[in-house]
């Protein structure tokens, strides 16, 4: 999704964890810059302004403007990022050129709207079995999401990704007939064969009291004779 943002950058002269640790040192961090049939460059940025770009609605999806100090500015999306294992700060990030007439790949997120009438009518459960779905279309294109509502599922009923709305220009990549929601009935029937399993020991007790009671009368009858 194209938005107004624009990340200022500063091209980076040295390699190496020394210059990485100094960059960091500075209140930036590393990045590279590639795609567009154009050489990479090693840059620096705020760790902020990206996590802020990652952190948004948009996410990985949003296109901003790098604007890259002596050098050009351009439209990117952010493709890949490392981060601290054990303090878990962002310590690099890897941008892409995007060329705005191009057609390119994304996933998207898929948010259900609306209560099931199979829930509210028979009791079903709603399972969300795909929160995303993957499309291409023109950067300018890309949706912050797709709503899908389900408030007309009944029980076995199902939405797919062929059911999306899609925008023209928009081409599905998933598989069309991907479950995106569907709703299950709630499986009651296991109940009484699970009471029947606990109910089932306490009635070998029984036969076991019954037993020893047979065993024992031969040997009250025994004690009379003597």
């Amino acid at each position: 999704m194209r938005t107004d943002t624009v990340v200022a950058a500063s091209i980076r002269e040295g390699r190496g964890k020394n210059e990485a640790h100094r960059t960091r040192a500075a209140g930036h961090i590393p990045a590279v810059v590639y795609g567009a049939f154009k050489d990479p460059v090693s840059i620096a940025v705020s760790p902020k302004e990206i996590l802020g770009i990652i952190h948004s609605k948009t996410g990985h999806n949003t296109i901003f403007d790098l604007d890259i100090a002596g050098g050009d500015k351009s439209p990117v999306m952010v493709v890949d990022e490392q981060y601290d294992p054990v303090k878990g700060r962002l310590l690099h990030v890897d941008l892409k050129r995007i060329d705005l007439t191009r057609r390119l790949r994304v996933t998207v997120p898929v948010v259900t709207q609306g209560e099931p009438k199979g829930v509210k009518q028979q009791g079903g459960l709603l399972e969300v079995i795909t929160r995303q779905v993957e499309i291409e279309c023109v950067p300018d294109s890309i949706p912050e999401n797709f709503v899908i509502d389900v408030s007309e599922l009944m029980l076995n009923e199902s939405k797919r990704a062929s059911d999306i709305k899609l925008a023209e220009g928009v081409r599905l990549l998933s598989a069309p007939e991907s479950v995106i929601a569907h709703v299950v009935g709630l499986k009651a029937e296991e109940e009484p064969a699970v009471a029947a399993d606990v109910a089932a020991p306490t009635s070998e007790p029984e036969v076991v009291k019954k037993g020893k009671k047979e065993d024992e009368a031969p040997a009250a009858e025994t004690g009379k004779k003597k």
